[in-house]
């Protein structure tokens, strides 16, 4: 889609971080804008400042994790607008490490991070792909190409969103469909995702030691890009139809070698 204004974009966890900055820079390219996130408060906070600025806006409290919530985003986005052309999977929450992690971590970050994406898949796509027109955006992560002795959980659902959009990519090209896919893989953004565990359940944090947030978010916000930049990369990112979007290419490249040392030796 090179000519973005007017048309529909949904971001999930548009409330924060590299949602919130996805949706300042579409209203800037005059898109009308649908936002889901589960803080609902924060969420009604930022569409109001939105719209102050004069931007077309909506909040949609969600949980991607839920396919029914998903639905009513999809449905509720119709309702608004009448259509939709764009949408970004971007909702995620850190987890733990692979031996640490207890089941339910797993499921509450898998939840976010993949099944977020998948429900948005499963509930947009036919609507994208009927009308021919449109793109999809992944938010992965530099920690979807290469693992790491951190994050485990959360590199597993970042390779699987890779490999979901590779597939999806593959998909569109051979029904010769005119809606894009891309995957954006950013390294470290200053954003508060370090902090996600604010929205983990109470059941998860009873049975875990509370993460280091604050020592984490302190090295993301030092060491990462402002989350602006991430948007004007997505933007140009579907303007030009590019499938892997980078906003630290010598992090990726660096992963990917490290892969390939995996690989071969």
């Amino acid at each position: 889609m090179k000519d973005l204004a007017g048309k529909v974009a949904v971001i999930t966890g548009g409330a924060s971080g590299i949602g919130l900055a996805m949706a300042k820079r579409f209203a800037a390219e005059d898109m009308r804008l649908v936002l889901a996130d589960i803080e609902e408060p924060v969420l009604h906070q930022v569409v109001d400042e939105l719209r102050g600025t004069g931007a077309e806006v909506v909040g949609v409290p969600t949980d991607v994790a839920d396919h029914a919530s998903m639905l009513r985003l999809h449905d509720r986005t119709l309702e608004a607008f009448g259509a939709v052309h764009l949408l970004c999977n971007n909702a995620g929450v850190v987890g733990r490490s692979v031996i640490e992690s207890p089941i339910e971590m797993w499921q509450w970050v898998l939840g976010v991070n993949l099944f977020g994406v998948i429900n948005g898949c499963n509930v947009f796509l036919p609507t994208l792909v009927a009308q021919d027109e449109g793109h999809v955006v992944n938010t992965a992560s530099v920690a979807g190409l290469r693992g790491n002795a951190i994050l485990g959980v959360y590199c597993t659902t970042k390779f699987a969103v890779v490999g979901l959009s590779e597939s999806l990519l593959e998909e569109l090209r051979a029904k010769g469909s005119g809606v894009g896919v891309s995957v954006l893989c950013p390294g470290f953004v200053q954003t508060r995702i370090a902090l996600s565990h604010r929205n983990m359940p109470e059941q998860i944090r009873q049975m875990t030691d509370e993460p280091d947030g604050d020592l984490l978010q302190s090295a993301v916000m030092s060491a990462g890009i402002p989350a602006a930049e991430v948007s004007d990369a997505v933007v140009q990112g579907v303007k030009d139809d590019r499938f892997y979007v980078l906003t630290h290419p010598d992090m990726a490249r660096g992963a990917l070698d490290q892969r390939l040392e995996l690989l071969f030796g």
